[in-house]
């Protein structure tokens, strides 16, 4: 293959923003395959039709059922058709009533759904019979998470001497504390041989564990930082499958996640009140105001606001931030607007703090996209006081909207902000290192200090942030050179 050559590139994933979300695995999915398409890539996308998809006029379902070969008997499914929006990137979604009707991606409120490996097993096959049924075979699949984990491992076995055999797999880890433990009926569901039950395969405590499959059979492996790449080759945050990353090593690598920057820009946001630039932030005047009046807080343009829009848990550092903040907000001139929801304990101890400092913390439990871009746009810092965070989206749409970030220094979080230098004025944000509410206590101190007594560095580094570039260009780029490498690997090039 000509080192230049277009690329057939197909991405198979359970999330796609804008058409099913999650969590930032479906922003990079929704984003990536646009700038290769850009690229001149032939890039297409595969993700399930769960019973919450809203299909609008845009969608057309193909005239050919989807037999997938899984299971006892072929499962009969049907392919709808779209694209990712601005774009030419065509978007599969796969239909099948008893697997993918319920509109949970994951989970219901009785925990997860107890056939998740029989669901993703058939999204794996599925997209691989997919691709034959167009007759156009990829040159590289690109998988992403525990739910596409067979996907690798299917092209490996039972695909091997097909057309299919050639395709390289790029496999990207974006979270791996979810790993997709299952029975080993999953190895009979998928058509692969009894042998791969083993630990140097699928096998993990006497499971099947998806992720590892995918991690062993990958020809390529990535994940979305270069920091938490490193991270997670250690026993502290390998959670298990740190010794199979170190067996990897050679094929992983961590390449930062990048964002949208057509949809999130400060100076053309339909979400927000007033657009706003580094040139002029007359606007984000009017957003901080409008984003007071919203959560009840004190309308008051001079006072210190910081925003967090995050689930409630410990991974996210939220148990960290619900035990420093009564001792921050009683003690320091600030404010804080809190969007969120998860575990209940803390949204109780949230609500008490509300409560407790009225005008001064506002709280909205729950997801609301627009508020989540008003805190963005209306606050003066944006608070991640992440335990892990293995590359982090919130605090590059933080930067991208003048809104400087307080982050621990971990995964992505190190890669991504800049610490601000006294001294210099440079830098992007504020970093903090021990995972203690002292510490986040702190580092919140010197942001405010900064804020109101060195207005003209606070101002400074606004604009630093904005003028980052955390588009995805460069990142695809890195990808492109992956998939090649991949694809040569494969091939035995």
């Amino acid at each position: 293959m000509p080192a230049d050559a277009p690329l057939k590139i197909l991405f198979v994933s359970p999330e796609v923003e804008p058409f099913v979300k999650v969590g930032g695995l479906a922003d990079m999915v929704g984003s990536l395959p646009k700038d290769l398409a850009a690229m001149g890539h032939d890039v297409r996308v595969v993700c399930p039709a769960y019973g919450s998809l809203k299909l609008s006029d845009d969608w057309s379902a193909r005239n050919e059922p989807l037999g997938v070969d899984v299971g006892a008997a072929a499962h009969w499914g049907r392919t709808w058709v779209s694209h990712l929006p601005g774009s030419t990137v065509p978007i599969y979604c796969l239909e099948h009533e008893h697997l993918f009707g319920r509109p949970e991606v994951y989970a219901g409120p009785w925990g997860d759904h107890p056939d998740n490996d029989l669901r993703f097993i058939f999204l794996c096959r599925g997209a691989l019979t997919l691709c034959q049924q167009l007759d156009w075979i990829p040159d590289v699949v690109h998988c992403h998470d525990w739910t596409t984990g067979f996907l690798p491992l299917l092209l490996n076995t039972t695909l091997k001497n097909t057309p299919l055999g050639r395709t390289a797999s790029v496999f990207t880890i974006h979270n791996l504390e979810h790993q997709g433990y299952c029975d080993r009926r999953a190895l009979d569901f998928a058509h692969v041989p009894v042998n791969e039950f083993r630990a140097d395969s699928t096998e993990s405590h006497g499971k099947i564990n998806m992720m590892k499959a995918g991690l062993y059979h990958a020809t390529k492996i990535t994940t979305v930082s270069p920091t938490y790449a490193e991270e997670i080759k250690q026993p502290a945050g390998g959670f298990g499958l740190d010794p199979v990353l170190r067996f990897r090593a050679a094929d992983l690598m961590g390449i930062v996640n990048g964002i949208d920057t057509t949809s999130w820009n400060p100076a053309a946001d339909p979400n927000i009140p007033s657009s706003y630039t580094a040139q002029n932030f007359g606007g984000k005047t009017v957003c901080k105001a409008a984003l007071q009046k919203q959560l009840g807080l004190d309308i008051d343009p001079h006072i210190a606001l910081y925003g967090v829009v995050s689930r409630f848990a410990t991974q996210k550092g939220l148990d960290l931030l619900a035990e420093a903040l009564p001792h921050i907000v009683g003690r320091m001139h600030v404010q804080f607007a809190i969007l969120g929801s998860g575990d209940q304990g803390l949204e109780a101890v949230y609500r008490d703090c509300a409560a407790k400092f009225p005008g001064r913390v506002g709280l909205h439990v729950g997801f609301n996209a627009k508020l989540a871009r008003l805190i963005q746009a209306g606050s003066d810092f944006f608070v991640m006081p992440s335990r892990a965070e293995p590359c982090g989206l919130t605090q590059l749409y933080a930067m991208r909207y003048g809104t400087p970030p307080i982050v621990r220094a971990t995964g992505g979080l190190v890669d991504t902000v800049d610490q601000f230098d006294e001294t210099t004025g440079a830098g992007t944000g504020f970093k903090f290192e021990d995972a203690s509410a002292p510490a986040l206590y702190n580092t919140i101190g010197w942001a405010n200090a900064t804020y109101y007594d060195r207005p003209d560095q606070y101002r400074q580094l606004r604009r630093q942030g904005m003028a980052r570039d955390f588009s995805w260009g460069a990142s695809a780029r890195r990808y492109v050179d992956t998939y090649r490498w991949a694809i040569k690997s494969r091939r035995g090039e």
